[in-house]
């Protein structure tokens, strides 16, 4: 007899609910990396950290932060890529009872300083090749009293340390000498001759560490997290993801300051007791060596990645059947592109499907994951043990039915604390309902059906209105990206004085395919018989790629300026020939 739920089976291993302690995201792993201690924390470069050396390492770390006169609740902020010294300050900072700032290594001169002043850092960790940028704005952050620097070179060993000097070594700067300036090798050794006391006990709700916003719908805000946020995230994602196992490989790709690269590819997998391959740099070349080199048990990353290992050469003959998760997160995973991915995993002896999931910074990621062997056709899946998911009418706390589509929130213990310095922010997301539950309004359209699975649309931002008409750009680029010439596309709405919005499509082929008049027919034509007339594009622009925000999600806030500039140029020339 066939069960009403046939994903029940796929989920029966999946508690309803977890124990969660009272401490601090090191101690956790710390407690439970006892009986491991010779299992690998991370490999960097071929370098390979036992658990017992990582923890050492840490609190070493820790001690010369103590040495350098860091105190409880000081902001540090973390500027790194994914390496070693990252890691480790990250966890040294939460040892001795402080608080981290992560912000992308990338980030320009003028987001930097926002980033110091915004926090109020009192120190910073980073790498030595981005140090120019921070000297040329350090006098403008008041807060900052530490400069700690970090090398690459110095995690590698001696032939790596010599090739890498040799080549990228060159073009970093010399570090100047200053008393506010501290190499981060030396303060490992001053850590290691520090014996008074620096372990602060810290318990679950205490903040941890602060990330950010992406900023693509508004004013980039900093999210204060809690230990309790990052420890129930990684232990629901071991619980819902159920393929987690001791030993086993993260291909940690995704960066640390973002919540799906230090939530998910770092601090479960570390709680989980297993190995992140840490990564510094992405590329689609790299990326698809390193599945073949170092064959990982998981991977994770934003849509675009997937579509970028479609595309790539590299991968003719890989065996992928060593993978026993892969996730998507950080931006919609198109039906189409989840059926391009799993054909691609078939075809590379992948016995797994590449499983949603959903979620904000304001959970720290994901909050709903796709059960590990069932799917329904859109869905990103159910909600994580101990987290709810419900449906309201926009801008209310008033719940629809099942179906029905409003704004999606959640309630649960990786729900954030607060927004930094921004307390009608944070009244506006996290709000108090009848049932006497904290629920975060995520600005996220969705819906949910009677078995509990959810259906993201978009950002209710997002929406295009033409000719009065509500038209959702997710949708059409479903549809869209169902075209056997289409690799992705994205959809915006250009200002127009007659309806308002007009609909545009930004497309990109798959590889081998040209751009002509006959691709943009099909295209056209396809659209037609799909599309209401109100909803259809009026122009398809074919791109080599689409812009991307520093996490790898399309920035279709990009190609909006674009043609609001395009348009201003537009006007402006018919004025002049008037």
């Amino acid at each position: 007899m066939q069960t009403k739920a046939p994903w029940l089976s796929s989920y029966k291993n999946v508690p309803h609910s977890l124990n969660y302690p009272d401490c601090s995201m090191f101690q956790l792993i710390q407690d439970n990396a006892k009986n491991y201690q010779d299992y690998i924390a991370y490999e960097f470069m071929g370098h390979k950290v036992t658990y017992q050396k990582f923890i050492e390492n840490v609190h070493t770390c820790a001690k010369g932060l103590k040495v350098l006169g860091f105190k409880p609740g000081d902001r540090i902020t973390i500027c790194m890529p994914n390496t070693p010294q990252g890691v480790t300050m990250f966890y040294a900072i939460n040892l001795m009872g402080c608080i981290s700032n992560m912000i992308h290594p990338l980030s320009s001169e003028g987001e930097i300083k926002f980033y110091l002043n915004h926090s109020h850092s009192k120190g910073i960790l980073i790498l030595d090749a981005f140090l120019p940028k921070l000297e040329n704005i350090i006098w403008e952050t008041p807060d900052l009293e530490k400069v700690m620097v970090a090398s690459i070179s110095t995690e590698l060993n001696f032939i790596k340390k010599v090739g890498f000097k040799l080549t990228k070594g060159k073009k970093i700067p010399k570090i100047p000498r200053r008393d506010n300036i501290t190499l981060y090798s030396t303060l490992m050794e001053m850590g290691q001759d520090y014996t008074g006391e620096y372990v602060v006990q810290k318990k679950a709700d205490d903040p941890a560490a602060i990330l950010y916003s992406g900023g693509t719908t508004g004013t980039t805000k900093g999210i204060i997290l809690t230990n309790l946020n990052f420890n129930s995230l990684a232990m629901q994602t071991i619980a819902a993801g159920d393929c987690v196992i001791k030993g086993h490989k993260m291909l940690s790709i995704m960066p640390i300051f973002h919540g799906f690269g230090l939530g998910v590819c770092i601090h479960t997998m570390l709680v989980g007791i297993c190995r992140c391959i840490l990564v510094p740099q992405f590329s689609v070349e790299t990326y698809a060596q390193l599945l073949k080199k170092v064959q990982p048990n998981y991977i994770a990353g934003v849509p675009t990645l997937y579509e970028a290992l479609l595309r790539s050469k590299n991968m003719k003959n890989v065996n992928l059947a060593c993978l026993e998760g892969v996730f998507s997160g950080g931006d919609s995973l198109s039906i189409e592109l989840k059926r391009k991915v799993d054909t691609f995993l078939r075809e590379h002896h992948a016995t797994v499907q590449i499983r949603e999931g959903y979620g904000t910074t304001e959970c720290v990621t994901a909050s709903c994951l796709t059960p590990k062997s069932f799917f329904k056709e859109g869905s990103i899946g159910i909600p994580f043990p101990d987290t709810f998911y419900k449906i309201v009418k926009a801008s209310t706390k008033n719940q629809i039915p099942y179906g029905d589509e409003g704004e999606i929130c959640i309630s649960g213990p990786s729900v954030m604390k607060e927004y930094l310095d921004n307390l009608e922010e944070t009244e506006a997301v996290l709000q108090l309902h009848e049932d006497g539950r904290i629920w975060l309004h995520t600005g996220d359209l969705g819906t949910m059906d009677d078995e509990g699975f959810v259906y993201y649309k978009q950002r209710l931002k997002r929406m295009i209105i033409s000719s009065g008409y509500s038209i959702y750009p997710s949708q059409l680029e479903n549809i869209i990206d169902a075209h056997p010439d289409v690799l992705m596309c994205t959809v915006i709405g250009v200002p127009d004085p007659y309806k308002v919005q007009k609909v545009k499509a930004f497309v990109v082929l798959k590889n081998g395919v040209s751009p002509n008049d006959d691709v943009r027919e099909s295209i056209s034509q396809h659209c037609v018989k799909n599309i209401a007339k109100y909803a259809m594009p009026y122009e398809f622009e074919f791109r080599d790629n689409l812009p991307q925000t520093l996490v790898g999600k399309v920035a279709y806030t990009v190609l909006e300026k674009e043609e609001l500039a395009n348009l201003a140029e537009k006007n402006k020339l018919q004025k002049k020939n008037s």
